[in-house]
This record gives structure tokens, C-alpha cells and sequence, in this order.
């Protein structure tokens, strides 16, 4: 799908996949609407873009329903990108034994598979009322989940759950919305380096890039951003989670 001209959401795109998607879709020629935290640096991203920053939490229908509303001001909304999420780490029991704080599992699901199905809803929503492209298409939505959604590690039993979520729902969803001529792929990144990343030392990452068969270095946020882009203009891609790790299978811990 042709996207110059079309206006284009990437939530967490303020910083590490997000807005190396965004300067990538920014560079074919969309107009493309940072969605992120009032807290971010959304509104300078979006600056150097020549875009617009809709500040809103996923989670909130009224914020997401602004966001989408504002990219549809723009242009007709043709693609959705889903990046914002967290990965906080916490194992089931505490080191005394005890329960952890249920709110922490709630917490990550909340965001990562509830804002996601969120902006998914309110999104469509709007593209379904576009009108189609020459070949009949609408729109695109790319989500992201991860590796941890297949090889979840010690500490990961909320962000594999939120993840495994996100490529639960994709089929399903491409499923419903085929009818609107919108397609619904998600990305499932191995290590990248990301801002949470780049806090280790130097040779904390080069050892967790070592990890990977082939290359054995970390992910880099263009190469996310390429297949992000790749999705959207291969119009055959449809239903599919694509794993984006180097061949990286994660161990137990």
C-alpha cells in the first residue's frame, strides 16, 4: 500500500522501535501522528518530523479516540503501529516466598495487551470509514509483541502473558476486520536495543547480544522499522506474527 499522503499512528513513538518506525514512515511521505505520553519527548519527535504529537495513554478510550481523531484531521489514517509498552520484571513469588503484588501483573497486561487492543479498536474504527484505496484496501495495523510471548523467562510471567496476548488476538482480529480491507500483522522482537537497553554497560549488551546465533549482536530499532514498513506495503502479508530475533531461542533465565 501506497502511504504518501495517508496519516499514519505509532504509539511509543517517542523513543527506541516507535520512533525509528515513525522516521521511517515520515520518510515514504506519511503524515505521521507520535502518540505517547504527555511525559515523553513526543512533541520534539515529532517536530523533526514535521508531525503531529497526540499525547494520550492507550489505556484511556477517550485519549486513544482524541489521538485517532486527530490523526484523521491530518489525512485519512492508513496505518497503526503499536510500540508503546513496558517490561518490568517479576517473578510469581517474592524472594520470602509470598505472592507479588498482583497489581504488577495487571499493571503490564493493562498496557501492553489492553492499550493495545484499545488503539486497535479506535483505529479501525476510523479506517473503516475511509474510503478504499484503488486496490481496495483501507489500512494496515502492525503490533508489536515479543519473543518472551514463545520463550518467556523467569520474571517475565506478566510481559510473556501480555505478549503471548497481543499474537493470540492478531488472527482473529485480521480475521474480523478483512472485510474492511484492513490487514492486522504484529512483529515479535528478539533483544533490541531499546532505551532500556542502553542503561546497561557496554558489556552487559555485548554478552546479551552474544546470545544470538546469527547476528550475534542486538536487534537495531531500523531494522524493526524496515519490517514494519516492509508489512505495510507487502499486501499479502495478513494474519502473520513474524519473529525478528536472529534465530534466538531464550533460555530459561
Amino acid at each position: 500500500m501506497d502511504i504518501a499522503g495517508a496519516s499514519a499512528i505509532v504509539t511509543g513513538g517517542a523513543s527506541g522501535l516507535g520512533f525509528a518506525t515513525a522516521r521511517v514512515l515520515a520518510g515514504r511521505g506519511a503524515r505521521v501522528v507520535i502518540v505517547d505520553l504527555p511525559t515523553s519527548p513526543g512533541a520534539e519527535r515529532a517536530a523533526e518530523l514535521d508531525g503531529v504529537f497526540a499525547p494520550a495513554d492507550v489505556t484511556e478510550p477517550d485519549q486513544v479516540a482524541a489521538a485517532v481523531a486527530a490523526a484523521g484531521a491530518q489525512a485519512p489514517l492508513r496505518v497503526v503501529v503499536n510500540c508503546a509498552g513496558i517490561a518490568p520484571p517479576a517473578k510469581v513469588l517474592d524472594r520470602a516466598g509470598a505472592p507479588t503484588d498482583l497489581a504488577h501483573f495487571e499493571q503490564v497486561i493493562r498496557i501492553n495487551l489492553v492499550g493495545t487492543y484499545n488503539v486497535i479498536a479506535h483505529a479501525s474504527a476510523a479506517m473503516a470509514r475511509t474510503e478504499p484505496t484503488a486496490g481496495g484496501d483501507r489500512g494496515v495495523i502492525v503490533n508489536t509483541a515479543s519473543v518472551a510471548a514463545f520463550d518467556g523467562q523467569i520474571g517475565q510471567p506478566a510481559y510473556s502473558a501480555s505478549k503471548g496476548g497481543v499474537h493470540a488476538m492478531t488472527l482473529p482480529i485480521a480475521r474480523e476486520l478483512a472485510r474492511y480491507g484492513i490487514r492486522v500483522c504484529t512483529i515479535a522482537p528478539g533483544i533490541m536495543e531499546t532505551p532500556m537497553l542502553a542503561g546497561l554497560p557496554d558489556a552487559a549488551q555485548a554478552s546479551l547480544g552474544q546470545q544470538v546465533p546469527y547476528p550475534a549482536r542486538l536487534g537495531r530499532p531500523d531494522e524493526y522499522a524496515g519490517l514494519a514498513l516492509h508489512i505495510i506495503e507487502n499486501g499479502y502479508l495478513n494474519g502473520e506474527t513474524i519473529r525478528l530475533d536472529g534465530a534466538i531461542r531464550m533460555a530459561p533465565k
